[in-house]
């Protein structure tokens, strides 16, 4: 034999030493595709979740300032039931309108030129501690008052009463249960913003 092809004997730590190379290498790619895997599902079931029961929405215009603003993001939860002094969002045409409710079914409203809201021939207005005395107002109505919300409806109002459009005006209206996306729960931004709205 020349010098030039020896061979050198393969050793059997040298050999075991690649078959973990070879095993970890494996192990990589398992728990990789696993990792993958795994993170497929979850973004499915929160996207699932997001849309049929905890919408995720973005506030659009300033009807509801204070307690929302333009560009906030919430949270909202689909219910079986809804009551007075809870946001809701729901459909109006193509939109998504957020507002608050303030007479459900059956209900009489009334509201004097000051913007103080009146339910059910309540003798002192409505407590609405989310409106700064300052801000309420009697906006643009086009419905006849006292009025009698409807069956199987809410009558809605935005926080900032002057610049709301909601259930003062004929073509809106009242809202039904069919129409709502669900109550709004929790702001996620911006962050100052962070926590239960309500």
């Amino acid at each position: 034999m020349s010098e030039d092809h020896r061979e050198f004997p393969i050793t059997s730590s040298q050999i075991e030493d690649e078959m973990k190379r070879e095993n970890n290498k494996t192990q990589i790619k398992k728990t990789l595709r696993a990792t993958i895997f795994t993170l497929i599902v979850v973004a499915a079931a929160a996207i699932l979740v997001a849309t049929l029961w905890m919408p995720v929405l973005r506030i659009y215009g300033t009807s509801m300032t204070p307690t929302l603003n333009e560009g906030d993001i919430v949270i909202s939860v689909k219910n079986a039931q809804y009551h007075t002094g809870q946001l809701v969002s729901f459909y109006y045409g193509n939109k998504l309108l957020v507002k608050r409710i303030i007479a459900g079914p059956g209900d009489w409203v009334n509201i004097d030129e000051m913007g103080n809201v009146y339910v059910n021939d309540m003798e002192t207005p409505l407590e609405e501690p989310y409106i700064p005395a300052e801000e309420k107002a009697y906006g643009e109505v086009t419905i006849l008052l006292p009025y009698q919300v409807p069956e199987d409806r809410y009558f809605v109002l935005g926080d900032h009463r002057a610049t709301s459009a909601d259930s003062r005006n004929a073509t809106i209206g009242c809202i039904s249960e069919d129409q709502i996306v669900g109550r709004i729960v929790f702001c996620i931004w911006p962050l100052e913003g962070f926590g239960t709205v309500g």
